[in-house]
């Protein structure tokens, strides 16, 4: 039986039905989060479109709702997206017959999840096509933007999104990615998996304990990357 690819633009709409499951209940409670604090639905649509980012849109909501100056809203923005740096670096090379164009727009619509799931692709060993991570990048970005209207729609009914477990949503779902990570045909690959996710586990609490939480996310990932190519990986 020939072996499903990563090919087609439905296939990369079909690989994104974890993070679908994930985003509509986190994107409920941003949403909701966004309403709380005064922003209209309009405003909290631009800012899905615009951020497309979970944690930096919480965070944006926390420094409104304190009343915080533009500046330091855009930096700590800035520093809690910084991975997406790192996260695009390491996926350019498998795109670099892209143009341009291409390039830049998976780059840009690249997140936690859908990283996870264009890494696990690609550690499949069979090709991953653009048009198939464009599938995978855009049908994210729609469901986001979507599920953040939406709770901004239903702020007026829900004042509290943790009573429905919705704060839940974003751990679950990264769960889920991580299962598919060290499931087959990877299975064989676990210990080495387990290793980097431990290196970074432990040099987070690490630089955690005297460095920002963003500062220490990305020492923590560069190390674990270190780790990754350092370490052989027997297969």
């Amino acid at each position: 039986m020939k072996q499903k690819g990563y090919a087609t633009f439905r296939e990369g709409v079909d690989a994104c039905i974890p993070t679908i499951l994930g985003y509509v209940g986190i994107g409920i409670a941003a949403g909701v989060v966004g309403k709380s604090v005064g922003l209209s639905v309009i405003e909290i649509a631009l800012m899905s479109i615009l951020v497309y980012a979970g944690s930096a849109q919480f965070i944006i909501c926390g420094m409104l709702a304190i009343h915080s100056p533009i500046s330091a809203i855009i930096f700590t923005t800035f520093l809690v997206n910084l991975r997406h740096f790192l996260m695009s670096m390491s996926v350019a090379p498998y795109f670099k017959k892209e143009p341009l164009v291409t390039s830049v727009g998976i780059g840009t619509l690249l997140t936690d999840e859908s990283y996870g799931v264009l890494m696990t692709a690609l550690s499949n060993e069979k090709p991953v096509t653009a048009i198939w991570t464009n599938g995978l990048n855009i049908t994210a970005y729609l469901t986001w933007i979507l599920s953040t209207v939406l709770g901004g729609l239903l702020g007026n009914w829900i004042p509290d999104p943790n009573i429905l477990g919705l704060d839940f949503a974003l751990v679950a779902m990264f769960i889920g990615l991580f299962v598919l990570q060290v499931d087959t045909p990877m299975r064989k690959r676990t210990k080495h998996t387990i290793l980097v996710l431990m290196t970074v586990c432990f040099s987070l609490y690490i630089f955690m304990s005297f460095l920002s939480p963003e500062i220490s996310v990305m020492i923590a990932t560069l190390i674990g990357c270190a780790i990754g190519v350092i370490v052989p990986n027997d297969e």
